[in-house]
This record gives structure tokens, sequence and C-alpha cells, in this order.
């Protein structure tokens, strides 16, 4: 159905029953209007507080119905209704989005998944008080001598917290808001250590859409190998029923191996810090993975005992449209065979990846969320050579086709592929126009 979810044991939200914890790109559940974070109040109907694992998952996977309605809530909305319906495949069927995870190192410049952790403390109150009940916010006043950088951070959480359905009113709020930084050279700096130097931080900005490195050392690294030290946190404080009671608060201090500006670090962090509110899973050093996936859509299931076989079609796809039906039987996609089983395509992947690592970019180096440590991006300068790889039949990569989009996959820009189909004693070419299906998934892991 396209919904993850993990029951909660927090005290202020959905204690005990389940909550949305992530929506898969290209599902029901993502189109259906259920957001992060919702609490699954009842399925058709029955309540699902305290109910054990397999009494949710038999509830959400009914045989008798194609869907089942969900009764959810979150800050917004005190509870409504969500029709989530069921998506049958065929069993043996592989899908193009976990093919493109599995032939991901074809297009790392588009298909990844990476992990990164941030050293925030998160701390809540330990009254056991329904976030839910919390719907407005303000600011404190700022610091007129910091003027325009304070009203710099408080647009950041102004943003990140209207999106998670709060709104903001300044005569009388349930909640206000203060921050708190601090930027400086640390005075028990005592040089930078070789182990230090290695240490980076990758984090993900979701403004620009990347990743990107970040003079950060490693939480476990040495304060005195730190030649500057910056703190930033921001806290929620009860209005509505106690007031000046904190509520929430997450704070983040780093070590960092050059000058770094506050606001910057507030655009960056402002929403990765608050994918903690109002459901927080780690209270200290928050463990995030980011996937990234851009992949030529037709809506086939190929059948991972025969992968020349279509166990399944999406209705209305372009592959339907296009006249494939299942069980049709694909002799070739662009060009390139498909009577192998998938261990042998997996072994041929394995094999062009280690063949073609000479063509790849050294300076885009990183590490996946695999802890595969060598995986870079094509080297520009070598997308001939490299496109010459992809057409060479021994190296069995039919699959590239997802990637067909990619000038180093395919040189001529058009996106159009070729399927030749089994027809009798004759072979029949398609071509089909496929849909790119691109999506960005921040989940906290």
């Amino acid at each position: 159905m396209g919904i993850k979810y993990e029951f909660s044991m927090s005290n202020n939200w959905g204690k005990g029953r389940p909550v949305i914890t992530g929506l898969i790109p290209f599902t029901t559940a993502e189109t259906s209007g259920l957001k992060l974070h919702d609490i699954i109040i009842a399925i058709d109907g029955v309540d699902t507080e305290n109910l054990k694992p397999n009494e949710i998952m038999d509830l959400l996977n009914p045989s008798n119905k194609d869907g089942v309605i969900l009764t959810v809530k979150n800050i917004s909305s005190p509870s409504r209704e969500v029709m989530l319906k069921k998506e049958c495949k065929a069993s043996n069927a592989i899908t193009e989005d976990q093919l493109a995870t599995a032939f991901a190192m074809y297009s790392l410049e588009t298909n990844s998944e990476r992990d990164f952790v941030c050293p925030f403390k998160t701390t809540v109150t330990t009254h056991p008080i329904d976030f839910s009940r919390f719907k407005t916010f303000a600011f404190f006043p700022i610091d007129e001598n910091n003027s325009k950088l304070e009203t710099t951070i408080n647009s950041y959480i102004e943003k990140a917290l209207t999106q998670k359905g709060l709104t903001v009113d300044i005569n009388k709020p349930d909640l206000m808001v203060q921050t708190f930084y601090f930027f400086d050279k640390n005075p028990n700096y005592k040089g930078l250590s070789q182990k230090a130097v290695k240490d980076t931080a990758f984090r993900y900005d979701s403004e620009k859409g990347i990743m990107t490195l970040l003079p950060f050392w490693d939480a476990s690294t040495a304060e005195s190998n730190a030649e500057y030290l910056l703190q930033f946190g921001f806290r929620l404080i009860d209005q509505r029923d106690v007031q000046g009671r904190i509520l929430w608060e997450c704070e983040a201090n780093e070590l960092l191996g050059a000058p770094y500006r506050v606001d910057e670090y507030a655009r960056i962090h402002v929403p990765l810090m608050c994918m903690q509110y109002p459901y927080v899973k780690y209270a200290r050093n928050v463990k995030y993975l980011i996937t990234q996936k851009k992949y030529n859509y037709t809506g086939l299931g190929f059948d991972i005992d025969h992968m020349n076989v279509i166990a399944n079609i999406d209705e209305k796809s372009p592959a339907y449209e296009a006249g494939l039906r299942v069980g049709s039987t694909i002799e070739k996609i662009n060009g390139q065979k498909m009577k192998y089983s998938a261990e042998t395509f997996t072994s041929a992947y394995k094999n062009f990846i280690s063949g073609t690592m000479p063509l790849r970019d050294a300076k885009t180096i990183f590490t996946d969320a695999n802890g595969f440590n060598r995986c870079m991006f094509w080297d520009t300068f070598n997308y001939p050579k490299i496109a010459e790889a992809f057409q060479n039949p021994q190296n069995l990569t039919a699959f590239s086709y997802l990637y067909y989009y990619a000038p180093y996959i395919n040189a001529s820009g058009n996106n159009i592929c070729t399927f030749t189909l089994k027809n009798g004693k004759e072979n029949i070419d398609l071509n089909i126009h496929p849909a790119i299906r691109q999506s960005v998934t921040v989940e906290i892991k």
C-alpha cells in the first residue's frame, strides 16, 4: 500500500498506535492525502490502540477488500478518513522501481541511497501532553543587534513549522519559538589531527535537492581538533496550558574546521531538525536516509524467474498503451538481449561496474547507505567511452533502458526505448515513450 509505520512509544504523539514514518513515492499512499507522522486512529472502524503488530497487518491487508479506510489525525486535523487502495501485482514480478535500485550504479548521478547523522540533541517535556492540541505559534522579539540574522533564521523555522500544520498567530499563540546560537573560535583548539581531516560531513540540502559537503567533524572527534565551534537550536515553549514550560527543543553542537555562517546552518538544518516534531525517535544523533530516484517508467513488471517475460503491467501505462501485455516475451531492449536469468544479469552488472571504474570521476566519490565506499559519478570527459560500454552486448545492459534519458547512456537525447517482442517465428519492434519518474525521500532511519 506504500506506507511505512511504527508503533509509537511517545507520551506526546500517538502512544500505543501506529504512526506513519514514510510514504513510498508513486503509490496510492502518497496520492491518498496521508501525511508523515499521521497517527492511525482506526482501520475500517477498528480502534488501533494497543493492537498487536500482526493484528495491524491483517487489518491493513484484508483478503476480501480492495482497500481500507484509515482514520488518522495530525496537528492540522483532529480526525479525517483516508481511503487507501491495494496495489495488486503478481508475486513473481519485479518492478521498474525495484530494478532502478538494483541497477543504481548505472546512473549514480540520479539514483542513490545515502545516509548521514546529525549531532542533534532533542528533548521533550516529561509531561504526557498531546502535541496535537498546539496549533499556533509566534516568535519571541528578536535581538535588534542581530535583526537581519534572526529574521532570516525565523523565516526558516516558520516555513518548517507551517509545513507541519502549525499556523502563525502573533496575538494568542499556543507556542512561542525561542532560538539560540553561538559561533566562535575554539579556545581549546590544539591543532588538526589526520583523523579529523577525513571526517568532513555530507548533509542533505533540501532547498537545493543535493547532498553537500560541509566542514563539520564527526561527533566522535575530540573537541580539541576543531578550530571552530557552532551551536544552534530552538525550543517550543507552552503558552496555552502552562506558560513558560518547554515542550520540545532541538540543539546542535558542531565541531568545525573552517568558518561557517549561522544563517546558512539554519537554512540546511532547520528542516532536518523539524523532522522530529511532533514525533521524536532519537534523543541524540539523528540518523537520516536520503533516497534519490530518477528512472524511465513504462509500467512493466518482469518475471523474476524468467526476466524476458512480462509478469505484470500497469493499465494505461506507456507499455500498455504500446501494446505489451502480461505473458509477452521480450527478446531485446534497445538492442540488448533479455534471455538471461536474474543471477546472470546481476553477475554481468557487477563485472560491468568493476570494469568501468576507471571511467568515473574520483573527485565525486562518496559512500552509499549500504557502505559501498567507491560510489562515483561518471567522468563527463569519458561519456563516449561509457556509452560504448553500455552498447557492448557482452555487458548485458538491457536494464540500462531505465536511464536511457542520460547522455552517458544515450548520446542522442532521444528517450524512446525499443522493445523487441517475440511474435511466433518473427520479432516485432515496439517504440515506447517512457515517463520519467523522479523522487527524493528523506527519512529518519
